[in-house]
């Protein structure tokens, strides 16, 4: 039973999808910690510029940022072969194995520590590594909220925005559905995560939440227009991989159709 399933293809396919799509939020949301200069990293002079009202704001960054843009790739993918039940399946998922991650990087930072350990990594200039471990893995209560429900509620609007441009435009462009929700659903995530962790949690002002919010989204913006080959490079490939057949027959269940001609589902030029 199990050498059957994992020998289908659309099954596999499925499989390793749903795994990179929770392995790289998990990972998007260790590395979060971590800020960084889009302008350093392209090695380009920082500039300071304000917006709505907030002065000194620059392309500073969460390390984050580096993989959720595949996430809303892997989204879109999934979304287009398998629909919305699969991408809201694999969400949930994620979601619960984040939260499982973080009660146990919790755990692990309020065990006890060994006083050897503490002082070992002197040397390497780190006096404390209990509070160097509490400073990575320990991000603050509402800023993990904010980062799952944004997580979230994003997933179930690219979902909707999807399935309603591909109403609309049935299998022709492609570029339109999978980038246009994309660049919908980052502007949600974007600002909710800030809303939460940083509105409600720190009582930032209006101003200062709208003002990083479009800072973050520009960047994502831009990157989702970049990946937008990428979309059509993948679902080439996973034709290639099913058969034209095959991938017409999941692409009408994915919009809750039972039959496709096949002629409609071709690898894209």
């Amino acid at each position: 039973m199990v050498k059957q399933l994992l020998n289908d293809k659309p099954t596999r396919l499925f499989v390793i999808f749903a795994s990179f799509f929770v392995a790289n939020a998990l990972i998007a949301e260790c590395i979060g910690g971590k800020l960084f200069s889009l302008e350093r990293l392209l090695g380009l002079p920082v500039h300071t510029f304000t917006l709505f009202g907030e002065s000194g704001l620059s392309y500073t960054l969460t390390a984050g940022v580096l993989l959720w843009p595949l996430e809303f790739v892997m989204t879109d993918i999934v979304n287009e072969f398998y629909g919305p039940v699969a991408v809201r399946r694999i969400s949930y998922t994620a979601v619960a194995l984040i939260s499982y991650a973080f009660l146990m990087f919790f755990m692990a930072m309020n065990v006890p520590a060994d006083s050897w350990w503490t002082g070992s990594g002197s040397a390497e200039g780190v006096p404390d590594m209990q509070k160097a471990f509490v400073g990575i893995f320990g991000q603050g209560m509402w800023i993990i909220l904010g980062s799952l429900s944004a997580f979230l509620i994003s997933q179930i609007v690219d979902v909707t925005v999807f399935h309603r441009i591909k109403k609309r435009t049935g299998e022709k462009h492609v570029w339109l559905r999978a980038t246009g929700s994309t660049v919908v659903s980052q502007f949600v995530d974007s600002f909710i995560v800030l809303f939460i962790a940083f509105k409600v949690g720190k009582d930032w002002s209006w101003q200062r939440v709208l003002a990083i919010c479009m800072v973050n989204y520009s960047y994502k913006f831009v990157v989702a227009i970049a990946l937008t080959p990428l979309i059509y490079l993948l679902e080439n490939r996973i034709i290639r991989y099913l058969g034209p057949e095959t991938a017409a027959r999941m692409k009408a269940s994915a919009m809750g159709k039972d039959e496709m001609p096949v002629t409609d589902v071709v690898p894209h030029n």
